[in-house]
């Protein structure tokens, strides 16, 4: 009976937090085309959602970008209409699947592109992503995103990202960000470690500080955090592509008549 009506909260709260904002402003959107011919295996494409749970992570999160993806490139599968689901997301209402990128062709993106990993690391992340296809999570943590139902809540800014892994099971698989951080963190590649400094007794010159990387627990990263991340380079295709500035054809302000 209880776990009935659990699903069913459950459920309605998903409708809820799915359902699109009324207004979204579209300022870097790329095409799927162009986001093809730069986007490389293993790179995190960031995106802006437009829904109601995508204003919220942004709230919480203090960002532009509420979703991450992980481009698989060659790995993707064919669907529907011969399209490559070349992009490895986790959503709260259908788990870990395959999406293409002509999911996101209106939506405000950014690429962040892990630096170093050679192929053998990149296809060991993707194996991750792609193994965990199919896993669903508990309904019970949709419950967890619908305390943040408010349009802003009176949540202090350092106390965000810990409420974002509160919860009865893992919430922050909720946010996608959780799969692809442990993508990453299964080759022991950085995104945002903790960094303490220790001191090292040495023969030679006695003590020195060295610098001691911790992995942070996955369930706190959010999508914010590959931008963010000084291991990760940002990717605009604008630039990439041989920007002038100079080839810009502004339009000039029309003139007004003065009697």
């Amino acid at each position: 009976m209880f776990k009935w009506l659990l699903e069913r909260i459950s459920r309605i709260i998903l409708r809820y937090l799915h359902k699109p904002v009324w207004r979204y402003e579209t300022f870097s959107v790329t095409s799927p085309q162009i986001l093809e011919s730069y986007l490389q295996p293993g790179d995190v494409l960031l995106v802006e959602g437009n829904q109601r749970v995508s204003s919220i992570i942004k709230f919480l999160t203090q960002s532009t970008w509420s979703h991450a993806t992980l481009y698989i490139g060659p790995h993707a599968a064919l669907g529907p209409n011969n399209e490559k689901l070349c992009l490895i997301e986790a959503e709260v209402d259908g788990g870990v699947k395959a999406v293409p990128l002509s999911k996101y062709r209106k939506f405000n993106t950014r690429i962040c592109r892990p630096i170093g990993l050679n192929p053998h690391e990149i296809t060991q992340v993707i194996n991750y992503a792609i193994n965990s296809i199919g896993h669903q999570y508990d309904m019970k943590n949709i419950i967890d995103l619908g305390r943040y139902l408010f349009p802003y809540p009176p949540v202090p800014v350092f106390m965000r990202r810990r409420m974002l892994a509160l919860g009865s099971g893992d919430p922050t698989r909720a946010i996608c960000s959780t799969l692809i951080a442990q993508a990453f963190q299964s080759v022991h590649y950085p995104i945002l470690p903790e960094i303490t400094k220790e001191c090292v007794t040495t023969s030679a010159v006695g003590y020195v500080e060295k610098e001691i990387y911790h992995i942070r627990h996955h369930s706190l990263f959010t999508p914010r955090d590959f931008d963010l991340s000084p291991y990760f380079s940002v990717v605009k295709p604008t630039l990439e592509s041989g920007f002038d500035h100079k080839s810009i054809n502004w339009k000039t302000p029309e003139r007004t008549n003065q009697s």
